[in-house]
Order: C-alpha cells, then structure tokens, then sequence
C-alpha cells in the first residue's frame, strides 16, 4: 500500500511539472498558426523578413528564437550574448525596432 500511494505521489509531481510544458509548446503552436494568418492576411511581415533583418545586426549572439504577439502585431526574437538573454521586439507591420533589452 505504502510503495503505491509512493508511486501515485510521484505520478502526480510528474504530470504537474510536465503540464506547463504541454501547455507552452500548445500555446506556441497558437502563435504560429496567428503569425502565419496575419501574414497571408497581408497584416504583418513573414518571420523570415524579420530574421533577416535583425540577425545580421545581432553577430556574436546565438539566435534563440522567435515569438509572436498577435493582438499587438509583435514579433520577439530572443538572443543570448555573453551569457545574458537578448529581447528585440520588431513591429510587425513595418520592421521597426520597438524596443532591445540589454
């Protein structure tokens, strides 16, 4: 009894540390299928114009990845540079840099 009630316990802690996960990947997808709607809507510029106007300004950085704020129309690349994390927040419609966290 002891050995299944130690079992469930730790079936419980995993799911809820696994749960978040599921959601973020699920809440990602979300962001994606937004960003590609918005951009063959004519609304936003694709990911791809994006990257390839901000890496080349980001030399010496690893380019984390990409994040789309539908309701504002922002993409946020993420980037870390000696050993700090890097947000740049790009206006979706134009290109234009918002905002760059140091």
């Amino acid at each position: 009894m002891l050995k299944k009630t130690a079992f469930l316990s730790l079936l419980v802690v995993g799911l809820t540390a696994i749960t978040p996960q599921l959601l973020s990947a699920k809440d990602r997808r979300g962001e994606q299928n937004e960003a590609r709607a918005q951009m063959m809507a004519g609304k936003v510029k694709s990911i791809r114009s994006i990257e390839n106007q901000i890496l080349p300004r980001m030399a010496g950085s690893e380019y984390i990845g990409p994040e789309f704020d539908p309701s504002a129309q922002v993409y946020r690349l993420k980037f870390i540079r000696d050993g700090r994390v890097v947000f740049i927040d790009v206006d979706g419609r134009t290109g234009t840099i918002l905002r760059q966290t140091r």
